[in-house]
């Protein structure tokens, strides 16, 4: 199929375009995959056109035909892309002038390509979106699962890295269940800010052409069109609403492949991960690498820079639109690339995770995890102000991390030395397992309160 150049937006001039500016100018290498989404608004934009007699019937009829054509001819691999063209919009405006004639013109009649781009991007932003809130559903109901599976086993938690007090390890779980469900809250805001219909702003002025925003609107499955026609242009702070939600996932994500690197280690072996999500060494025969969840650490940092760019981008530029909004799609594609399959690695990841309860409770029990417990137990039976009990927990951690013993080991001689008030009643608080079951607070790592939190998460994620 043979293109020739673009004449259409050339008349202004007399000379050809240097080579270097259609490098730099020419957009369709990352905007093309708006394809889908630019044919969808021109035959919305088309039909209402019609109906509001601005172009006849059987202009619409034709103009719709050929846009169905191209859009086969490029799900079919049979059109070419051409750079001279600039974007994806006079790519196919062209190819349609191509199929039909004169009349592809009038498509472009109550319309800029401004309003145009940033139709297309929000369009193809709510189905990335909705993708989005499909794949972390179904990250969610395995850390749901997961978390039930593990409810009765014991590990450390830890604060600045340092064992700090016993926990479920369902518990654990369902802590990232928390931080994937504010995820999608953020997802389902920023696509409910979006959709709004910028169609019909044309330039920045709006039109003087008797166009009905609404109908577009309507048909495009927006809730209705955006207010100001110099804003809708300018704006893109539905793109940076996408790449904050997106960064933040990310972080998220990142945050638990960190802790699935250190916990799969040699030197902690809290868990282990399938042979299918990890890699092995090219001179170390032994290793066993999580790769995968490195990685997925490394794009949240890609994530994050997609986000300060734009930010950078918009901060100081004057209304209304400026071709420095075109950066945004490589962004949105890169981040969209980087986020999917991030999403999909840790999912495989705790699919076939497994925990070690036995190092885990070791662990507990050799960090002093149950320390605050004794705290508390003097608070609770001797009437000691927090702060007195605190100095005497510590002074009987430091006896018994010098003596190599743990807590529950201690003898009531021993405990006594540093109390004469102690008494027999302190081991059972001192106990790994009822130091957990004594956590019921609302939110608490008691098995109680993590069944709880379990039923209320599988309850919204049906």
């Amino acid at each position: 199929m043979s293109r020739k150049k673009n004449p259409i937006l050339r008349h202004r001039f007399n000379q050809k375009n240097k080579d270097i500016f259609t490098e730099i100018n020419t957009s369709i290498d990352f905007d093309k995959f708006m394809f889908n989404e630019d044919i969808e608004g021109s035959i919305a934009h088309a039909e209402m056109l019609s109906k509001q007699k601005i172009i006849t019937v059987l202009e619409k009829n034709k103009i719709t035909s050929g846009l169905k054509k191209i859009l086969l001819e490029i799900k079919n691999n049979k059109f070419i892309f051409n750079s001279e063209l600039e974007d994806i919009h006079m790519n196919i405006e062209n190819r349609l002038q191509e199929l039909v004639g004169d009349v592809a013109g009038k498509l472009h009649t109550a319309r800029s390509r401004n309003d145009q781009v940033v139709t297309d991007l929000k369009l193809w932003l709510r189905k990335d979106i909705d993708l989005i809130l499909t794949e972390l559903k179904v990250l969610k109901k395995i850390i749901i699962k997961n978390a039930e599976k593990n409810i009765d086993i014991i590990m450390p938690g830890f604060t600045h890295l340092q064992t700090a007090q016993p926990i479920s390890a369902g518990h654990y779980y369902m802590s990232y269940y928390e931080m994937f469900m504010r995820d999608t809250d953020r997802f389902i805001e920023s696509r409910e800010r979006l959709n709004k219909n910028p169609l019909g702003s044309c330039a920045m002025a709006g039109t003087s052409f008797k166009i009905d925003r609404f109908e577009t609107s309507k048909k495009l499955s927006f809730n209705g069109p955006t207010n100001n026609s110099i804003d809708s242009v300018a704006d893109r702070d539905f793109v940076i609403d996408y790449l904050y939600a997106s960064s933040t996932c990310a972080m998220h994500l990142s945050r638990i492949a960190e802790e699935i690197v250190l916990w799969s280690s040699n030197l902690v072996k809290f868990c282990e991960i399938k042979d299918e999500m990890m890699s092995s060494s090219s001179i170390m025969p032994q290793k066993k690498n999580p790769d995968a969840a490195e990685l997925v650490r490394a794009k949240a940092s890609l994530i994050n820079g997609n986000l300060l760019s734009l930010l950078n981008i918009m901060k100081a530029l004057p209304l209304s639109y400026s071709k420095d909004l075109q950066e945004d799609k490589k962004l949105v594609v890169d981040t969209s690339k980087n986020l999917h399959v991030s999403i999909k690695v840790i999912t495989e990841i705790l699919k076939g995770i497994r925990l070690n309860k036995e190092n885990m409770l070791k662990a507990a029990l050799d960090g002093y995890s149950n320390a605050t417990e004794l705290a508390d137990w003097l608070v609770k039976n001797l009437g000691y102000s927090f702060r007195k009990a605190h100095q005497i927990s510590a002074k009987i951690v430091n006896f018994a991390e010098i003596n190599k013993l743990r807590l529950e080991d201690l003898s009531l001689e021993e405990l006594k030395k540093f109390d004469s008030n102690i008494n027999n009643n302190i081991f059972k608080s001192l106990n790994i397992k009822n130091a957990v079951l004594s956590k019921t607070s609302y939110g608490g790592t008691s098995p109680s309160e993590v069944i709880k939190m379990i039923k209320k998460a599988k309850k919204i994620n049906k």
